[in-house]
């Protein structure tokens, strides 16, 4: 079939089109601004891409045009173009789970944090347990050539986004991918440009309960109120848990009808948390030895655990595989590493997922320095919907850096005054690199001349102006005297 991905630039729209390569239909695509590490991906691929969305680019007349839901809403050229030729066109996620998942067993991973790192953990696990599976992870997982391939086994593994389909589908993507095994990790107010509050969110998650078969299942939280909430409006499937190592509620929870009794815990802990045990209901199941830090990615292990068991891999295999899981590029990726300075890439997209991450680092580093530098940058944080959870989101952190883009609809200068830690705001890439670097250089030194240990970790769902290369370049330099 000969398919055009309109929007192609996109991380979905992206590794749909390579595996609709993959699968042998004739792939194009267009968008704006197509940039790395997606355009290079695509080009190895040999996909032919197009800048912009002349309708020329889609000549000859396609069978089918994928659109994405950036950008691309009624009165736009390239939708009318498509409209007026009477082409047929479908949403990437419809297209997704009706022709690529399409009798696969489909584990999903929903939840507002933690998506993209437990889908690479639950593809990694039953890639290591020899199942071959299917996946597409919404980032760049470490221990895969790529972000999405089709795979030869029954199972297909996806992580499972709540923001809306096109211009013409407003519902979630993840309504189309009818999981049989389906991960909710948390759930809190996101995406504010598309959901007036958190009940609209509710709302797509329980019809995404309305798909999971009965003889599916669903692994989530102990402790999660939100989630308790879309339990309560239908749940027909049987439920296992896992125990957040920080709960974000405290209050007990009654029972869900629908719950096994099945619990995953962590047990006994060492080294800051790298290496920990794993119980169901209690009886060990082996001992994760890993580089990842934070609680919360030991609770985005334990549903990956859980829903691998689903799919039939025995728990010991399960942990020996997470034990040689590295990660997630731009999760806490560490980029620079000399002269005690270390400096950390993360998305960082929401206040918390901020806290949780720079406390995770704390917890690891001890009393080393730590600096918080973010660029407010996703639409919930850009819109100001939480300015006043950023004032302690870096709390874990010795000092915060803001930086207000040109696009920022709201007073920074708000969040910089009221921080609970000291808090500076830039507006200028090129300066915040130069304070950077001074600040580096000018750390507290021992008594013998060793500079104190500093993490700095940069903060942002966007290139940030190529803020990272910037600072490593500029540490790179040979030191000069005055």
């Amino acid at each position: 079939m000969n398919l055009f991905f309109l929007g192609i630039g996109g991380t979905l729209m992206g590794n749909l089109a390579l595996l609709a390569a993959e699968q042998g239909h004739s792939v194009r695509g267009s968008d704006s601004g197509i940039y790395p590490p997606m355009s290079d991906v695509l080009e190895a691929a040999k996909i032919p891409l197009a800048e912009g969305f002349d309708s020329a680019f889609m000549r000859p007349r396609p069978d089918l045009v994928i659109m994405g839901n950036a950008n691309l809403p009624r009165g736009h050229p390239a939708v009318e173009w498509v409209l007026d030729e009477g082409i047929p066109f479908m949403s990437g996620a419809e297209w997704l789970g009706s022709q690529l998942m399409r009798d696969r067993w489909v584990l999903a991973v929903a939840g507002t944090h933690g998506k993209t790192t437990t889908t690479a953990m639950l593809a990694w696990i039953l890639d290591q347990a020899g199942l071959e599976p299917g996946y597409l992870v919404g980032g760049v997982p470490i221990d895969f050539p790529h972000s999405a391939r089709l795979g030869g086994g029954r199972f297909f593994v996806v992580e499972a986004d709540e923001y809306d389909c096109s211009y013409f589908d407003r519902r979630s993507k993840f309504v189309h991918y009818h999981p049989r095994t389906l991960v909710l990790n948390n759930l809190e107010y996101d995406h504010a440009d598309i959901f007036p509050d958190l009940n609209a969110i509710q709302n797509q998650f329980h019809l995404l309960l309305r798909t999971v078969p009965n003889v599916g299942r669903i692994i989530m939280p102990r402790q999660d109120e939100n989630l308790e909430e879309v339990l309560g409006r239908g749940c027909w499937t049987p439920i296992e848990r896992f125990v957040p190592v920080r709960p974000g509620s405290r209050r007990k929870l009654r029972p869900h009808p629908r719950d096994t009794g099945t619990v995953w815990s962590v047990g006994s802990r060492r080294n800051q948390g790298r290496c920990f045990t794993v119980e169901r209901n209690g009886d060990p199941m082996g001992e994760v030895d890993w580089s990842l830090i934070g609680d919360h990615n030991m609770g985005n292990a334990l549903a990956a655990l859980a829903a691998a068991q689903h799919a039939g891999v025995e728990p010991s295999v399960a942990v020996a595989a997470l034990s040689s899981f590295r990660g997630v590029k731009r999760r806490m990726e560490l980029i620079h590493d000399a002269d005690g300075v270390r400096i950390y890439d993360d998305f960082g997209h929401h206040p918390t997922a901020i806290r949780t991450t720079l406390q995770g680092l704390r917890d690891q580093v001890g009393s080393d320095e730590i600096v918080a530098v973010i660029e407010p940058r996703s639409h919930t944080m850009s819109l100001g919907t939480m300015r006043n959870e950023l004032t302690t989101c870096c709390a874990a952190a010795d000092r915060s850096i803001w930086f207000r883009s040109p696009k920022l609809t709201w007073d920074l200068a708000e969040v910089v005054a009221a921080s609970v830690v000291p808090a500076q705001m830039a507006e200028d890439i090129d300066r915040l690199t130069t304070t950077l670097v001074k600040q580096i250089g000018g750390r507290p030194r021992d008594a013998g001349g060793t500079p104190s240990a500093c993490h700095i970790v940069i903060m942002s769902n966007g290139s940030f102006g190529g803020l990272h290369e910037k600072i490593k370049a500029a540490l790179a330099k040979p030191a000069t005297t005055e």
